[in-house]
């Protein structure tokens, strides 16, 4: 048998220079692996291509962001406020099931100080955060740029 080669994943703190990146991954994420839960007009709603982020530059930059990279490459990222709210968990549409998700997560519940941590789930994250053991709260309609999108409020107790 020959040699294997594994990569290695490396999570780390969110920098300022790696906004663009996140900006490409979040976009092309949302038009990818959401685009089976949320029609054309939602996608683009959620994530336009001409939008300039600003709103997801100031909560990387207040919130604890952690990023996942591997071979120089962010692969997912996600942030979290003081509060508890986990704001964004977003995978490469590339990297989907390889377990980023879950690395950043564990970061995020191992090493934060929260009693309960509450996230706004979409149609398609939902799965994976009931197998986290987050429950859902209610489910809602939010309306962004003129289109409704259902997701989950969801809520996991840390104690």
């Amino acid at each position: 048998m020959g040699k294997r080669y594994y990569k290695l994943m490396v999570i780390k703190s969110y920098e300022k220079e790696f906004f663009i990146d996140i900006c490409t991954l979040f976009y092309e994420t949302v038009h990818s692996v959401n685009a089976g839960d949320y029609s054309e007009s939602q996608l683009e709603a959620w994530a336009p291509k001409d939008n300039d982020y600003s709103h997801l530059k100031t909560a990387l930059e207040k919130n604890w962001t952690l990023v996942a990279i591997e071979d120089g490459v962010i692969i997912g990222f996600a942030d979290i406020e003081d509060t508890g709210y986990l704001d964004h968990l977003f995978v490469h549409k590339d990297y989907q099931g390889k377990g980023v998700a879950t690395a950043l997560c564990n970061e995020i519940e191992a090493k934060g100080n929260f009693n309960e941590i509450e996230t706004h789930a979409s149609i398609t994250a939902l799965p994976f955060f009931e197998k986290r053991g987050y429950k859902v709260v209610r489910e809602q309609i939010v309306e962004i740029r003129g289109e409704k999108l259902k997701n989950h409020v969801m809520r996991k107790r840390m104690d």
